[in-house]
């Protein structure tokens, strides 16, 4: 989540007057599952004075404070995605009712409506979310009347949000001048053209037909259309091309510090922020815990080996009143690192000040909200730790804000070209794909002291962190386990070396009771301390469960840590196969893969167990980086893909003939397309057809949920 970026100063659209103030009132609703939605729907909300409109803003969820059977105003939808491909929780009820089967054909006539939809093409159904409501109100009779956006998390949303919400404002003000001039409130403008909502090719942007961006209007090798000429090889010279291996975050080549820049309008500020001098000493968690509970961590274990190239590690937790089904996922409340914290409390100056009581307050005629997540009276030190994201990358309009906040010309500058057009790609590489936050920009330009008002406006929501459940109540109950690696990134320029926010500080906070792998549990706990508590949700999932009916047979994939919720899958099954020895149950095959066999082969020793008393069918192991064995076995499968296809016969079976299901959990970029390839290979091969039919099958047994998928980026 995050504020996204306003229109190019350099493109701004002139003021311009409306009939009345009232015709030019829209209406804003969202649908956010964590809060990105959310943000993007808040700046379009606040930019809409700056361009002369008036906005109203709701969540789906509250329906009493909207009514869209009699709505004339136009209507701006912003809608994520979340679980396997589904809308959001918050607009769970409204999709209910827009696919009421009762409803007749042109029953949205009068609607006019843009929606900009969030997704992530790691994930399988992109933008899945958004375009289930956007199909769903045009059959009944909504017009558009600006083309739909889709924005990609995989890529950065920015890319395509930024330059949506700019081309918005010439949307908006062509509608209301037609609902102005004309008597018919129901004038058509679905059948506007593309060069409607677009611009012309003269110098500015232009989109394709569905809003995203061309990827190539933002390389630094087009035309330069403010110079007004393009650049070829033969303007490059010899000091360029050496310069260009030395571009960094601190420092542009020529081809970029030279030219004229095109960067966003500076966000308006909203907050005001003020310190009170009461001491505020003693706060150590949210105060708010939104369904936490806080439980103690009994054990924790280490199951891979010193010299893994990933430290793995499980934890057992005490949850003796919180009910989960194996599937189910946990999340994890955790702070921001307090050396960052501290650090950034000196970089402010604020560090006699961290006890103080912040009080925020809106400025007078803005028309934006306090954020929900900043608590009144709560002290700084504990606002920075447990509310905002100070890891998270910054995006362009925060970039663009620090800019106003930097004395040195040469770093203010260096700030500008990172959020404008021409420094896309320096913005990708250096701040975006680095993982740089918000302290390595204060770093690396020491002259930028933004206000702590501004912090507050552009740092997100610090979000919780969820792992799968790696257990089975029937087994250990009144537990549950979850495992997760500790995330490392290394030292590079743009920043020092340093482990994931949640996964770091997990590893630190379980320390002191870590057991290396395969060392027993003393009965009693050394030492008198208390064990180290942690704050959990649970987080059901809709779907990624078991089959109902236990004769059905499962086909699991699970790499690395990704085996975690099969764990509970087959815990579950085990005790469900002792209870009901008269029942039938369905074969169970699990394909798993890691590095060394003898160094992160996770939950080896039980799933060998479950492989030796029935539980689990077919346990189907590659290790990618071993050597190849004694007897020399060419093209011996690597990944889990690898395994899927040498045993296509039996998948394409389970899944085609006797109506099985198929789960897999890990990883998105790689891993879980991978095998969405492989599937269709198979599904192809067997039932001979081409590709697109493959895809017709698969996208069938998404929607029969029998190809289930929990995976993350």
């Amino acid at each position: 989540s995050g504020r996204i970026s306003g229109r190019d100063g350099a493109n701004q659209i002139d003021f311009y007057s409306m009939p009345c103030e009232v015709a030019a009132r829209f209406l804003i609703l969202y649908g956010s599952q964590r809060g990105q939605a959310q943000s993007i729907a808040e700046e379009i909300c606040q930019q809409a004075a700056e361009h002369g409109f008036t906005a109203d803003i709701n969540c789906l969820s509250n329906q009493h404070k909207y009514n869209l059977d009699s709505e004339i105003r136009p209507v701006v939808f912003v809608i994520s995605t979340t679980g396997d491909g589904d809308p959001p929780d918050t607009a769970q009820k409204f999709v209910r009712k827009i696919k009421n089967k009762s409803l007749p054909h042109n029953h949205f006539s009068h609607l006019h409506y843009a929606l900009l939809a969030l997704g992530d093409t790691n994930y399988a159904n992109f933008c899945n979310g958004g375009k289930t409501i956007d199909s769903r109100l045009q059959q009944l009779g909504a017009k558009h009347f600006y083309a739909t956006g889709h924005a990609d998390d995989g890529t950065g949303l920015e890319v395509v949000v930024d330059p949506w919400i700019e081309g918005l404002w010439d949307a908006l003000k062509k509608t209301f001048s037609s609902m102005a001039t004309s008597d018919q409130q129901d004038t058509d403008l679905s059948d506007c053209t593309q060069d409607d909502f677009h611009k012309n090719a003269s110098g500015q942007e232009k989109y394709k037909s569905d809003l995203e961006v061309d990827l190539h209007l933002l390389k630094l090798s087009e035309t330069d259309s403010q110079k007004g000429k393009a650049i070829t090889s033969d303007s490059i010279d010899v000091e360029t091309l050496s310069t260009v291996l030395v571009a960094s975050l601190k420092q542009s080549v020529p081809l970029l510090s030279e030219s004229a820049l095109n960067v966003p309008a500076l966000p308006a500020s909203y907050l005001e922020v003020r310190l009170e001098q009461v001491s505020t000493e003693g706060e150590t968690v949210p105060s708010d815990k939104d369904g936490y509970h806080e439980v103690s961590i009994s054990k924790a274990v280490q199951l891979t080996q010193d010299d893994a190239v990933k430290t793995a590690i499980s934890l057992e937790l005490d949850i003796s009143n919180l009910a989960y089904q194996p599937g189910d996922a946990f999340d994890i409340l955790c702070p921001n690192r307090a050396s960052e914290v501290e650090e950034l409390l000196l970089r402010l100056d604020l560090q006699t000040q961290k006890n103080c009581a912040v009080q925020v307050n809106l400025l007078k005629n803005s028309t934006a909200k306090i954020p929900l997540h900043i608590p009144q009276n709560g002290s700084l030190q504990f606002i920075l730790t447990w509310c905002l994201e100070i890891r998270s990358a910054p995006k362009k309009a925060f970039v663009r804000a620090l800019a106003d906040f930097t004395q040195n010309s040469s770093e203010k500058r260096r700030l500008l070209e990172l959020c404008s057009k021409e420094g896309s790609a320096d913005y990708n590489s250096f701040v975006r794909d680095a993982n740089v936050c918000l302290l390595d920009l204060l770093r690396a330009f020491p002259s930028c002291l933004p206000p702590l008002s501004l912090l507050f406006e552009h740092l997100p929501k610090l979000q919780p962190r969820a792992y799968s459940a790696a257990s089975s109540s029937l087994q250990h109950p009144g537990k549950v386990h979850f495992v997760f690696n500790v995330v490392e990134f290394p030292a590079r320029p743009e920043h020092p070396a340093r482990t994931g926010l949640c996964t770091g500080w997990l590893a630190d906070h379980v320390s002191s009771i870590l057991r290396p792998l395969g060392t027993v549990l003393a009965s009693e706990r050394l030492g008198t301390s208390a064990p180290p508590k942690v704050h959990v949700r649970p987080r059901p999932s809709g779907t990624f469960h078991l089959p109902a009916d236990p004769s059905v047979p499962v086909v699991m994939v699970g790499p690395g840590t990704g085996v975690a919720p099969f764990i509970g899958f087959l815990q579950q099954r085990e005790k469900e196969r002792e209870a009901n020895q008269e029942a039938t149950f369905g074969e169970t095959w699990l394909f798993f893969g890691c590095r060394h066999k003898d160094k992160d082969f996770l939950f080896r020793e039980e799933l060998e167990r479950f492989a030796h008393n029935g539980t689990l069918s077919h346990l189907i192991v590659c290790f990618s980086r071993d050597e190849p064995d004694a007897a020399g076995t060419v093209n011996r499968p690597t990944y889990v893909q690898h395994n899927l296809s040498l045993h296509a016969k039996n998948v394409a079976s389970i899944l085609l003939k006797d109506k099985g299901s198929l789960y897999v959990c890990g990883d998105a970029k790689n891993m879980a397309k991978d095998v969405n390839d492989t599937l269709l290979e198979i599904i192809g091969n067997e039932l001979q057809i081409d590709k697109l039919d493959a895809m017709k099958t698969v996208a069938g047994l998404r929607e029969e949920k029998r190809y289930l998928q929990d995976i993350w980026s």
